[in-house]
This record gives structure tokens, sequence and C-alpha cells, in this order.
């Protein structure tokens, strides 16, 4: 598709009422290519947000603006505004590190720590002083394998490495080891291309439970993925935005002719 064929402005609901982040504008280059293109989109607080489109229109570039991950490669440039409860998250004064715990990343394989099921969970408490002792970090712990499903699969073998799981539980393993630090975003890139169609389920059904609780934004290469487990859908091509709205409208009414002819298999 010609990128003069592209919409001059975003279609659909960019903005919401009540978001927990907020971009503007945001343009991405890795040296001298452009990545991402005046994007602007609100993600609405308890929400799973989805962000679709073509392998290479810029969707998983997005999502790594949301909590600076594209800080670690060498010739990434970001321009524009993104914030997180009114905070720039590109101020030059802002640390990293509490960042990456307030907006927590699940990524597209499984990679737990090469430590205990017990440890994975535990280092990030342990390390932002969560725990005042050893009765709190095991709450901690307890409860983040619960919310993430895992506890009863688990709870006699805490102590075995996290990467003697399956694969579908080494996921919840990442996403429990990212709940633990309590964030109030949670990004997840393609969680379950690695997993198998039960695995994935699984996972499915945790992400629509931990929506009561976080606000998420997922990457998802499956159109039938973003519209089991979304509120909103936000469609890429090309670097662009080009449509944002309502899970169901963008699968039923899509406003903008690129937007329809990805979702009817088109191209993609």
């Amino acid at each position: 598709m010609e990128v003069s064929k592209l919409p001059s402005h975003t279609v659909g609901d960019v903005y919401v009422d009540m978001p927990r982040m907020t971009t503007r504008k945001v343009n991405v280059f890795y040296g001298d290519k452009m990545a991402l293109d005046d994007v602007t989109l609100d993600i609405a607080e308890k929400q799973v947000t989805s962000l679709i489109g073509p392998s290479g229109c810029g969707k998983s570039t997005f999502l790594r603006c949301l909590n600076r991950m594209n800080d670690t490669i060498d010739n990434c440039r970001v321009e524009g505004q993104i914030k997180l409860d009114d905070q720039n998250i590109y101020d030059p004064h802002i640390d990293v590190v509490p960042l990456r715990a307030r907006v927590g990343m699940v990524f597209q394989k499984p990679n737990p720590f090469p430590k205990s099921i017990f440890d994975n969970v535990a280092y990030g408490p342990r390390i932002h002083g969560l725990a005042n002792n050893k009765n709190e970090l095991d709450g901690i712990v307890e409860a983040s394998l619960r919310r993430a499903g895992l506890w009863e699969e688990v709870a006699d073998r805490l102590y075995q490495s996290g990467t003697g799981l399956s694969g579908g539980q080494q996921q919840r393993l990442c996403i429990a080891r990212a709940i633990a630090v309590s964030p109030e975003v949670i990004l997840m890139d393609e969680p379950c291309s690695a997993l198998d169609p039960i695995a994935t389920a699984r996972i499915e059904e945790l992400i629509f439970e931990l929506r009561e609780e976080f606000t998420i934004v997922i990457v998802t290469h499956s159109m039938q993925q973003a519209a089991r487990v979304s509120n909103r859908t936000a469609y890429f091509h090309l670097g662009r935005l080009v449509e944002v709205g309502e899970t169901s409208t963008i699968f039923t009414n899509p406003r903008h002719e690129l937007t329809n002819s990805y979702i009817t298999g088109r191209f993609g």
C-alpha cells in the first residue's frame, strides 16, 4: 500500500476520558530511518489496548517507547511527548529503573532468570525495597504467583529453577515477575506467539483477569486474540497509527479502508 494512501490524520477515538498514559506526536528514528510517524494515542486506565498491524508497521517500536526500552538501542531517537500520570517519562531527570517498575514488560519469548521460581518473582521486590522482611517477601511472591494463575502448579517446587517450567508456565512466571512490583501499566509484546493453543488460552484468560487491576497494552499478530482480550484496538501501518477505537467497532465497522483491508485478509 502506498504511503500516500495513508490518512493525514488518525481515524477514530485517539483520546479517552481517563487515560493512564498519553502520547503526543511521537516520532521514532533508527539512525536516518523513520519507524514511527506522528503517533498520538491515549492509553485507557484498567483496559486492554491491542496494537495490531503487519510486520514492521511500528507497533512493537511504539510499545517499547512506553517504558523507554528503546533507550537500549544506540541509534534510536524518540521525539514527541509520552506521559504517565501527567509526568513526561522522557524528562532527562527521570530514572528509568523505577519507571520500568511502574511500566512493566512481558516479552515475546518467555525469559525467566536462571534462578529459582521464588527468586524470579522476588527479584523486583528485593531491588526496589518493597519487602521489609522475609515474611513480607514470601507474601508478595505467593500473591504474585496466585494473580498469574501459577501458584497451585508451583507451590511445592518454589526453589526449583524457573527454566524447568513449560513454555506457558514460564510466560506466566514472567507475568508474575512483572506484577510483583505492583506496576501501573503492563506491556506485552506478542506474549503468546511462542506458545501452543492451550497455553495461549490460559494467558488470554489471565490478561482478561488482570485488566481489573492493571492497564495493559498488548502487541499481537493475532486479530482473533485482539478481538478476544482487548477493550480498544489500534491499527498501525507503515509507521503510522491509522485507526483506533473500541475493539468491537474496529473489527465490525472499521472507518478506514486500510484497516478493513487488513482485517479482511487482503494483506498483512
